[in-house]
């Protein structure tokens, strides 16, 4: 499972609650452009809609040897995923507050799959309790290093 593409800003801004695996309907020329790591999901949403997901803002650069075929870099592209995990994926996503973010594109038996996120707004009180947390564990792990250094 190596990641094409990561959203690092995804749990970085939301409590993720919940993660769906998804297929993603893409032409060739994306999936070369994909395959040369040229994509973005920084700013990307999903939403359902008509029983089906749809992913928007996922920008994948034409690919460089492409001809009249080409596709469109900001195209939305939908999403395939089981009638169930439709339906959960709306219950969760009307919630107030939450959304359906893309947390990586990676390949998985030679096709790519999305990771989806359903995530909760963090706030900004959130985030530094976050970077507290890391710089306390970080702390943490270094002492006993040198603990254990000098046993």
């Amino acid at each position: 499972m190596a990641d094409i593409v990561t959203n690092h800003k995804a749990r970085r801004d939301y409590h993720i609650l919940e993660t769906f695996e998804a297929g993603i309907v893409l032409h060739g020329t994306e999936v070369k452009s994909l395959r040369a790591g040229k994509g973005q999901i920084a700013d990307a949403f999903a939403r359902v809609e008509k029983d089906e997901v749809w992913i928007y803002n996922v920008h994948i650069d034409e690919y460089s040897h492409g001809n009249l075929q080409n596709h469109a870099p900001k195209a939305p592209r939908k999403l395939l995923l089981h009638k169930s995990e439709i339906r959960k994926l709306f219950e969760l996503a009307s919630v107030k507050g939450n959304t359906i973010v893309p947390l990586s594109f990676y390949w998985k038996n030679g096709k790519v799959k999305v990771a989806l996120g359903v995530g909760k707004g963090k706030v900004e009180y959130d985030r530094r309790d976050d970077i507290k947390k890391r710089e306390s564990d970080r702390e943490l792990k270094r002492a006993t290093m040198h603990w254990k250094k000098g046993k």
